[in-house]
């Protein structure tokens, strides 16, 4: 059995589709937020997937982009949330309702 691009395209969809359900599900900021890293890991995929059924790197080249922005957008998201986290003691998305001081 050969492993062809709708393998790869049903792991990447099952994979977005978990990290769209703890998104909608999880009610803690930090695991709210690996869940939207998983998201784009999983959009990642499907991107190498279809570039190497197509035979071309663009689909490549653009995910070594995207990984490189990931890096600097998990670096100031930890900020923001290690802030929110010593501002108010609490990592619940509902006990962040009010940003006011």
């Amino acid at each position: 059995m050969d492993v062809t691009l709708e393998h790869y395209l049903v792991v990447s969809g099952v994979l977005f589709s978990l990290g769209l359900l703890g998104v909608i599900m999880r009610r803690n900021l930090l695991v709210i937020y690996m869940c939207l890293e998983l998201m784009l890991n999983a959009a990642n995929l499907a991107l190498v997937a279809m570039s190497r059924y197509n035979g071309n790197l663009d689909g490549q080249i653009m995910v070594f982009f995207i990984i490189t922005v990931a890096a600097a957008e998990v670096a100031v998201g930890l900020a923001l949330i290690v802030a929110l986290y010593r501002r108010r003691q609490t990592a619940h998305v509902e006990d962040l309702t009010s940003l006011k001081s």
